[in-house]
């Protein structure tokens, strides 16, 4: 290797060793800068964590069911002559709602009308004859035997022929018609179904445990998808006397005024059922927790440590010299806007309930309660 080479080897080392140390440097101070830039106020409302009194209470899913619900079916097989109703119809019970073809059913019991009746003539004239001595006693009883086979078959014809016309058993709602004109019915064809929905049931279950909590008449309050700013209140009227042996759950039964109709069989429903005991609570509102899947937090309110030289005083003049402290909780129960905490955080405590997604650690705020979320706990729709 040649004194050349080597001397350009050295100046082309140099070179690159001065390019990374100057870049190196660069960045030490980029970091140092960015490291003592002082972090941005945010501006944000709070709340203060306080101690309540909440009635205690049980949560439960649930599925609405009728009173009484069937399907109206033929008790016996026939061509469909006529439909009386109209899918959706309010009926009362006895209300015709389909008539079957019944003229030979009917000729049918005229001559078994005509049968007894002429039976019942010849019992009469045999029980004269028995007075007179001119027949025995087993020829009257024949005889009566006769008319009473006579009517007995009229009856059953009169009864056949009544299971030609169809007819709501109960009051309610009749769903969609089945059948059409001209149709056969096999006994047991579904005619149309009919429910009674009002009032109306809420089933659902509870674990063995709530067993010395509940009882009949407590209130139960239920809300469905369908009507996401609506509550309902019923009444606890039924508790199952066995526990289910494979869940451990007890079924409880609540019955709903239901006069709009709006609850129907077949719907979700989420339960809430009040008890009369109630216990302390610390709440705060939602608009204070970030929600986390590795755990929700809140944001603490507190003096910035005094700086060398300051009075502590002064730095929370309107609400100057505060920072946050993000700390965990566990969250319990909610109402309306406002959630408990059932650790992490005291009464007393200030929150933030704004702006929680420009805070971190030790950040400096402002404080501004001029604007402050909805913190109700019985919000009305417009609220919640």
């Amino acid at each position: 290797m040649t004194k050349r080479m080597v001397i350009m080897l050295v100046c082309v080392g140099v070179l690159f060793g001065a390019i990374f140390g100057w870049k190196a440097f660069v960045n030490h101070m980029m970091t140092g800068f960015f490291d003592n830039m002082p972090m941005p106020v945010a501006n944000v409302s709070t709340a203060e964590a306080t101690r309540d009194e909440w009635a205690l209470s049980l949560d439960a899913v649930g599925t609405v069911e009728a009173v009484n619900g069937v399907e109206v079916t033929s008790q016996v097989g026939g061509e469909v002559a006529a439909i009386e109703f109209t899918s959706g119809d309010q009926v009362k019970k006895g209300d015709l709602l389909v008539r079957l073809e019944s003229r030979a059913d009917q000729a049918q019991l005229k001559a078994l009308q005509a049968t007894a009746q002429l039976a019942a003539q010849e019992y009469d004239r045999y029980q004269r004859l028995f007075k007179q001595g001119s027949i025995s006693q087993s020829e009257l009883d024949s005889r009566r035997a006769q008319r009473d086979q006579s009517m007995a078959q009229a009856d059953a014809q009169r009864q056949q022929l009544s299971y030609k016309t169809i007819r709501a058993p109960f009051d309610g709602v009749l769903g969609i018609r089945r059948v059409d004109i001209g149709q056969y019915l096999q006994p047991g064809t579904p005619v149309v179904s009919l429910a009674q929905l009002d009032p109306i049931f809420v089933n659902f279950a509870l674990p063995e445990q709530t067993l010395s909590k509940i009882e009949t008449g407590l209130t139960a309050r239920a809300s469905l998808d369908a009507y996401p700013d609506q509550k309902f209140e019923g009444t606890i009227t039924a508790i199952e006397p066995g526990v289910n042996e494979t869940t451990r759950n007890v079924t409880i039964q609540a019955s709903f005024e239901n006069a709009d109709q709006r609850m129907r069989p077949g719907m979700f429903a989420n339960v809430t059922i009040q008890l009369p005991q109630s216990e302390p609570v610390v709440v705060i509102p939602r608009t204070a927790v970030a929600y986390a899947p590795y755990g929700n937090a809140v944001f603490v309110i507190q003096d910035a440590p005094a700086k060398e030289g300051e009075q502590t005083e002064q730095q929370s003049e309107d609400g100057a010299g505060k920072i946050v402290r993000k700390r965990f909780v566990k969250l319990g129960r909610q109402r309306g806007d406002l959630v408990v905490v059932e650790s992490g955080l005291e009464p007393g405590e200030i929150i933030a309930t704004s702006g929680l997604l420009k805070l971190r650690n030790d950040a400096p705020v402002a404080i501004e309660n001029d604007v402050q979320p909805s913190a109700e706990a019985t919000p009305e729709p417009a609220n919640s």
